[in-house]
């Protein structure tokens, strides 16, 4: 595992950091209801959860519109990412960049020959596997659907491995689970890490032609979903509204942002999402950072370990107009004093 993912408040104390820019997935979320539920379930950590969490899976089939065979539960959307790796060990991947760098590192695992491409343009005619986080992180763009539509069905002969753990900070449209379903070669993985704002708790899942998926499942460890991750699970998925994301505002809080940070002189890439891609005229993003969190308390993501990028890229989120500003203004002092 590459060291630097985001929000690595860990390095620091929850107690050092009062903004944090870092994490690209809701803040201020109450988990008091949530919390309740689960002190109430003390047998989710005194008993055997399932083997496989079949019975959450049929809870999402449902909820999709898919069959319980097409869909499957893993600790996390990494664990799915390198069950997929492995079922394709050996194969060429095309890995579209920058981005996550858990694909390449379980690429890299099961012995696959990468290629790293920055657009979609660049996947090679050899590549049999394909991934894409869409919409992207860092940058928080989303690629046009029918776009990607069209590319998936004119390589038939590759797998798509398709992220969209960020869908839901997005207004923009992205594959449904029953698009994926309808096709045989694509794999799309979701996080309710990040659509219910409860990192701690390693829980996604992938979605895809029950064929395809097989392959996943023959490599999957019995018991690798907690009781404790399914109970949550289940209960936040039985109460989404009150989990609503509002991407629109959250949307046009970020393009608030970024033209603020513009006004600066840091390079800001468009984004479609709450979060986005930054570059510093001079200096490096790890000064910065270590500059941000002593004086302000403020946690950014350094992004220079993203392949391609450089020591100058961060990345952000938006965290409200009140705090959105304190970054503004606390980047402001950094600059002044540094350039």
């Amino acid at each position: 595992m590459t060291e630097g993912h985001g929000d690595d408040i860990y390095r620091y104390g929850a107690s050092a950091v009062r903004y944090n820019f870092s994490s690209n997935i809701l803040c201020g979320v109450d988990h008091t209801p949530l919390m309740r539920h689960l002190a109430s379930c003390s047998e989710a950590v005194t008993n055997y959860p399932e083997p496989v969490p079949a019975a959450l899976e049929r809870q999402l089939a449902h909820e999709a519109g898919v069959e319980p065979d097409c869909v499957t539960v893993t600790n996390g959307a990494t664990e799915a990412i390198y069950l997929i790796a492995g079922a394709m060990e050996g194969m060429t991947s095309a890995v579209l960049q920058p981005t996550f760098s858990e694909y390449a590192d379980a690429c890299t695992l099961y012995r696959h020959h990468i290629v790293n491409c920055m657009s979609l343009h660049d996947i090679p005619a050899e590549a049999a596997v394909v991934w894409i986080c869409n919409p992207g992180n860092p940058c928080g763009r989303v690629i046009d659907k029918a776009v990607l539509d069209g590319l998936v069905t004119r390589r038939g002969d590759a797998v798509f491995v398709i992220d969209q753990a960020y869908a839901d900070y997005t207004i923009l449209p992205v594959m449904t689970a029953a698009e994926a379903v309808d096709y045989d070669n694509v794999i799309l993985l979701n996080s309710l890490t990040k659509r219910f704002s409860v990192p701690g708790l390693r829980i996604g899942y992938a979605t895809g032609a029950a064929a395809l998926l097989d392959r996943m499942r023959a490599r999957r460890m019995p018991w690798s979903v907690n009781g404790p991750a399914i109970e949550a699970a289940r209960f936040l998925l039985g109460r989404k509204q009150e989990y609503a994301i509002d991407a629109r505002t959250m949307h046009e809080e970020a393009l608030r942002l970024s033209d603020g940070l513009r006004r600066l002189g840091v390079a800001v890439e468009p984004t479609d999402c709450n979060f986005m891609l930054c570059c510093l005229p001079e200096g490096s993003s790890r000064s910065l950072k270590e500059w941000l969190i002593e004086r302000h308390g403020i946690l950014i993501r350094d992004a220079s370990n993203f392949y391609g990028l450089t020591p100058a890229h961060f990345r952000v989120a938006v965290q409200g107009r009140q705090a959105d500003d304190i970054l503004i203004n606390a980047v402001g002092q950094w600059m002044s004093l540094s350039l």
